[in-house]
């Protein structure tokens, strides 16, 4: 089961409360195994974030984050889009149309650990 999400590991009940609070939920499932899955928040009027996205590594290269990310966008055409990507990802976002930001900016609960994981300067 994917436990770490957002870069960081929470209590199912809070993955939860996370994801029933999010405007669209993808989940994708081999048969009973959960492969991959994310999230949007939007206030579906102009603006919208992708968070918790993962794929789990037996499952990349098939072409499972490409059709969440169409879906996202699909499902809220009116929206911008932003995004984290884990470091090493940006590649696989650029091929869907997403672009690096020069402001971009984040403050951390822990971000001792998310500099140590490359997120932060």
């Amino acid at each position: 089961m994917l436990r770490e999400v957002g870069m960081a590991w929470y209590p199912p009940e809070i993955q939860q409360k996370a994801f029933e609070n999010s405007r669209v939920v993808v989940f994708v499932f081999d048969d009973n195994r959960l492969a991959g899955f994310g999230r949007v928040l939007s206030d579906a009027a102009y603006q919208a974030a992708v968070y918790d996205m993962a794929i789990l590594p037996e499952y990349q290269g098939k072409g499972i984050g490409s059709a969440i990310i169409k879906h996202f966008l699909e499902e809220l055409p009116q929206c911008n889009f932003i995004l984290y990507a884990a470091p090493g990802k940006e590649a696989f976002y650029q091929k869907l149309g997403f672009r690096i930001m020069k402001t971009g900016m984040a403050l951390f609960l822990n971000s001792d650990r998310m500099k140590e994981r490359g997120f932060t300067y």
